[in-house]
């Protein structure tokens, strides 16, 4: 496979320049320490001035994703019609996480001993690599333990988060290390927000999955088996299938078919907020690759997990 990147100069704010390397929380931009720029790779000022990388095809997609939190906000493939949402409500001030895309559930799934979904999401990630394979552009964050996580959760850890856009497609694979000297465990989850019509919208693949649905008791799942084909939104949904198979399809009500695969997500996790949320939950659906049961890492092991989203 062709590999193509072109040399450039690192202007000191220049956000049209890739500065590759470490981030400082408190300014919130990458520092340089590898002189290249990739095709395709752009670092530009998004919303609230936080640094936001480009990604574009040469096929024509286009996708964003935010060094806070890693999040990713946009997919759009050729049509130019974007695939994620990002609610109205999302705030762009670090003052809590983006509420849309594909945030990161990390080092906790849900509530728990710290806050919910724990801090990854929080956090500014950098920028550690970037690459053009064959027109389509390769972007690699990293995120280490600080002073922040370690507040609520005092292990060293180092996650990897690489992204790869494709013509049709957007490809993520997370890997999280033990960096520490002692063992540790951990959920993980993909907050995957898809723009959808909540009415139209159904997920078929779940068939047989042993189900917790937290409706109507989130504090109290009540155990089930999915019998539908297709699973759809008619109210409230926040319900956890484990033991999910690697491929689902979500028909998106606004005439799209994603297929979502995934390698090492053990389970998915289905949610729509229905009245909690009366001004956008018509408009998005929420599916989710997840590891709900804990993965204990040795220190110097790592784990990984992949996800595929393809477009027909």
């Amino acid at each position: 496979m062709a590999t193509a990147s072109m040399p450039f100069s690192l202007p000191s704010l220049n956000y049209r320049a890739v500065r590759v390397g470490r981030v400082n929380r408190k300014q919130g931009v990458a520092f340089a320490t590898m002189n290249k720029e990739t095709l395709g790779v752009r670092v530009t000022e998004g919303e609230g001035s936080l640094p936001k990388v480009v990604l574009t095809s040469a096929g024509g997609s286009e996708a964003e994703l935010y060094l806070f939190g890693g999040c990713v906000t946009s997919w759009k493939a050729a049509n130019d019609k974007d695939l994620l949402f990002v609610r109205p409500d999302a705030v762009f001030n670090k003052k809590k996480p983006i509420s849309g895309g594909v945030p990161h559930c990390f080092p906790q799934f849900g509530p728990g001993p710290m806050q919910q979904h724990g801090f990854a999401r929080n956090m500014d990630w950098s920028i550690l690599d970037s690459e053009n394979v064959e027109g389509n552009p390769v972007i690699t964050l990293e995120l280490k333990d600080g002073p922040y996580s370690r507040a609520m959760w005092d292990f060293s850890f180092r996650a990897l988060f690489k992204v790869i856009l494709d013509t049709k497609s957007i490809s993520t694979e997370l890997t999280i290390t033990n960096t520490d000297s002692k063992p540790f465990s951990f959920s993980s989850a993909l907050h995957t927000y898809f723009r959808a019509s909540v009415t139209g919208a159904s997920v078929k693949g779940l068939k047989g999955c042993k189900t917790l649905n937290k409706d109507p008791d989130p504090t109290n799942p009540a155990e089930g088996k999915e019998e539908r084909d297709r699973v759809t939104f008619p109210g409230f949904v926040d319900c956890i299938y484990l033991d999910a198979p690697s491929v689902v399809h979500l028909d998106n009500g606004l005439g799209d078919t994603i297929t979502i695969r995934n390698t090492n997500w053990s389970d998915a996790v289905l949610w729509n907020p229905h009245m909690q949320m009366e001004a956008c939950y018509k408009d998005f659906v929420c599916v989710e690759n997840a590891k709900i049961g804990k993965v204990q890492l040795e220190p110097e092991q790592s784990w990984t997990a992949k996800q595929h989203l393809s477009i027909n």
